[in-house]
């Protein structure tokens, strides 16, 4: 009886062993699925990062004093049936209260409301409502004519931070020979929630030629930059933003990475950035062609970029554990 009791017991500790076993063994897939998931969609590319949380504005830095004859800056937003998210675009910009700030909407003739919109906000901004070619051609239109010394536009369903304005133009003046900036980002939902951040290491000119990881909703630049290069390529539908930074950085504008969320790109179904994705993927290797000389592979694409993915996620864990802060 005993050595049947016995023979039992060895066998339920080598079950329980083995149950031990394959635990472990499932933790460490798991772990690999999420470093594998990680190097896939880097936190730089994850748009939704944590259940949505209301976006605490006042927990970002202060502007910095405006600057004495703060330089003039222009702005545009092309837009076409955006009403539901028009009106906190605009109010994003409105609001910094900017002293020398040229801010003009260009909408291609919409069917939404956001004439109306725009009709309400009676003289507090320059907006044209017409047919375009789409959204390059509206850039440009709304540009035409202009007299500034810094340039961006802002789409209009993305918006910019508290103090952004002022701090672009101080670092624009403490910084003469820089010619192109850029920050961090951070992710809201349709509702204006937050559901991620991208915090971003120092500018890399050669990651550049293969992947496009700039945030256009961040980016200013100066004068001389639109002047030197031309204005927005309408060739492009998608990819326009990363066609004028090649074409800058090619000319030799001096590019600088701030320390400083500066806009939230919004996430929402009907966002061009989606829909059109299949026009991207042909616009983006026209433009790896131009840039590099030739049609890198996933592969190489993915080699060439491994570095400044790991400085990425580096950043956003140091930044997770305060260690960074912005």
């Amino acid at each position: 009886m005993m050595d049947e009791y016995r023979q039992r017991l060895e066998q339920l500790e080598n079950r329980i062993a083995l149950l031990e076993r394959n635990l472990d063994l499932i933790a460490a897939g798991q772990r690999r699925s999420s470093l594998r998931g990680l190097w896939r969609r880097p936190p730089i590319w994850t748009f939704e990062q944590y259940p949505p949380r209301l976006l605490n504005l006042t927990a970002f830095p202060p502007a910095p004093p405006t600057p004495a004859n703060a330089p003039r800056i222009a702005m545009v937003t092309p837009c076409y049936n955006h009403a539901q998210y028009l009106g906190a675009t605009i109010d994003s910009i409105v609001s910094q209260n900017y002293p020398n700030l040229y801010y003009h909407v260009q909408d291609g003739a919409s069917i939404d409301g956001t004439i109306d919109l725009l009709k309400s906000r009676g003289d507090g901004i320059s907006w044209t409502s017409e047919p375009d070619k789409g959204q390059s051609n509206a850039i440009n239109l709304g540009f035409a004519g202009t007299d500034s010394e810094i340039m961006a536009y802002l789409n209009s369903d993305d918006m910019l931070l508290p103090g952004t304005l002022a701090y672009v133009a101080d670092y624009f003046a403490s910084h003469p020979d820089v010619d192109v900036v850029y920050g961090h980002r951070v992710f809201v939902d349709r509702e204006g929630l937050e559901v991620g951040r991208a915090v971003l290491p120092p500018h890399d000119g050669k990651t550049l030629q293969y992947a496009d990881y700039i945030p256009q909703e961040t980016m200013f630049w100066r004068r001389r930059v639109w002047d030197g290069i031309g204005p927005i390529d309408e060739s492009f539908h998608y990819a326009m933003d990363w066609d004028f930074i090649l074409r800058a950085q090619a000319a030799g504008f001096k590019f600088v990475r701030l320390p400083r969320f500066l806009a939230c790109f919004r996430i929402h179904d009907a966002q061009k950035t989606a829909a059109t994705y299949a026009v991207g993927v042909k616009e983006m290797g026209i433009l790896r062609r131009r840039a590099l000389g030739f049609d890198p592979t996933q592969l190489q694409i993915r080699r060439a970029i491994a570095s400044y993915l790991a400085k990425q996620l580096a950043y956003h864990y140091a930044y997770k554990l305060s260690l960074l802060r912005y």
